[in-house]
């Protein structure tokens, strides 16, 4: 990426962390689309037309769907703020791929194996030992709260406290949300928090910062590991999923599994509602007015 590129980026990125409240992560990725694509333009990043970008296509047809449509996202609106602040007098983003991109149903563990992982982990914890106390605290979290892997490894010392049933966090784009906290996720928190030292400034610590999404993720496989799953089926957002699920499966509406997720948009909410098809099956014949009325014998 040449300088002139590289100038139009950081604007383009701080005008998405001021103004669209994209976390850092999100920033990243966009960095890295963006240059991705700069390495295939001759013209480079600024000055690309849109015979140019429509080169792009066939250049990425090698990418995953959802890469893919990933990049295109990231192109078309960089391209929308140069042309929104006079950088340019066109959008050449027409021109950018745009896949058909299918949402893949989320990977799931049954209620039998959720409940595998919590004996496994418990039974380790029951001997006191304070990396078995924290790995309790990170799954009771994870299914118990529907954390992601990143505000749950940020979660400051005190963001639990003894008797407050919720906390209150940052998700994605700095909004604030409630997340439920469960007395037996409150009392293994506290249980945990024992073991930490005065100047440990987050809930789970891991020498000068808090424990990393990588760390987490190998912590949850071997978990799972434990209770005799593969571990290759299990991850962060799998717990997540799994929260998810069986809320839905419990009677929860939509809505309140928006709000406990963190989701922006209910459209994000709605994935789950094809997983569990069966139970909403269920529920239309059960709760339906239609359903209590006597059925009419069939005309002869």
């Amino acid at each position: 990426m040449n300088a002139e590129d590289r100038a139009l980026v950081d604007r383009f990125l701080d005008m998405m962390a001021a103004e669209a409240g994209a976390s850092r992560n999100t920033l990243v990725a966009y960095r890295s689309d963006l240059a991705a694509a700069a390495e295939l333009l001759p013209q480079g990043l600024g000055k690309a037309s849109s015979d140019s970008l429509a080169t792009l296509a066939p250049a990425w047809a090698g990418l995953a769907s959802s890469t893919l449509a990933r990049r295109s996202a990231a192109l078309r609106r960089f391209y929308g703020f140069l042309h929104d602040e006079g950088l340019r007098s066109d959008d050449p983003s027409a021109a950018l791929p745009r896949p058909r991109h299918e949402r893949p149903l989320p990977r799931i563990l049954d209620r039998g194996e959720v409940e595998a992982m919590f004996r496994a982990a418990e039974d380790r914890a029951a001997s006191g030992e304070p990396g078995a106390l924290r790995n309790l605290a990170l799954l009771e979290l994870l299914y118990g709260s529907g954390l992601r892997a990143s505000e749950l490894v940020s979660l400051p010392r005190r963001a639990v406290r003894p008797g407050q049933p919720f906390l209150i966090l940052a998700g994605k784009g700095g909004k604030e949300r409630l997340v439920p906290i469960s007395s037996r996720a409150s009392e293994v928190v506290q249980r945990w928090s024992l073991t930490l030292t005065s100047e440990t400034h987050w809930l789970f610590a891991s020498r000068s910062k808090h424990l990393s999404r990588v760390r987490l993720f190998q912590i949850i496989r071997g978990l799972a590991a434990d209770a005799g799953i593969a571990p290759e089926r299990v991850s962060p957002h799998v717990l997540r999923h799994a929260f998810a699920t069986h809320l839905l499966a419990g009677g929860a509406d939509l809505r309140a599994l928006q709000t406990l997720l963190g989701h922006a948009d209910i459209a994000t909410t709605q994935i789950y509602t094809h997983v569990d098809t069966e139970r909403l099956v269920e529920l239309v014949n059960e709760r339906h007015p239609l359903s209590r009325r006597a059925q009419t014998p069939p005309i002869r």
